[in-house]
């Protein structure tokens, strides 16, 4: 496992340009920082990279939680616009019970349609969470395959 510099964080804001500059206690500035989930999925809150704009880790926070407000908030501001993941709420309909196959679906962020290009495009994470992937490479997550409604969870079964 690699270890981490431990770099307490000074502040961090937006420049002219939007883009993140992290202050370190020492002085030191970073300009265009991006945060890096080391885990997305499993553990979202912890293991977070600030990165710098050579692409070299300048910071590590272990639990988002322990951050002061304003910096969490600037933190998690930039996570959600490179983090896409839309939760799928209901399965309306499958095109075939074969793969690929056309899901017309509701997520959290509205209806859409995506193609199973094959059954291990679907991930189980744990007991309840699944991530599908679309033949475009999107990932879609059911975060409780039981909360489904009946329907949903019927057809899900057919590809599980």
């Amino acid at each position: 496992m690699a270890s981490h510099e431990e770099r307490e964080i000074g502040g961090l804001e937006r420049d002219a340009h939007g883009r993140l500059v992290l202050t370190l206690a020492d002085g030191s500035t970073h300009t265009g920082i991006v945060p890096i989930r080391a885990f997305p999925l499993g553990a979202p809150r912890e293991g977070v990279a600030l990165v710098g704009a050579t692409g070299r880790e300048i910071c590590w926070i272990e639990c988002l939680d322990e951050l002061p407000e304003d910096v969490l908030l600037l933190v998690e501001e930039e996570l959600a616009s490179r983090d896409f993941m839309p939760r799928i709420r209901r399965l309306v309909e499958v095109s075939t019970f074969s793969t690929p196959s056309v899901w017309r679906i509701e997520t959290d962020r509205g209806s859409t349609s995506l193609v199973l290009k094959a059954e291990e495009d679907i991930r189980r994470l744990d007991a309840s969470r699944l991530v599908i992937t679309d033949r475009h490479g999107v990932h879609y997550m059911i975060e409780n395959q039981k909360a489904l409604d009946q329907a949903s969870r019927k057809l899900l079964d057919r590809f599980l």
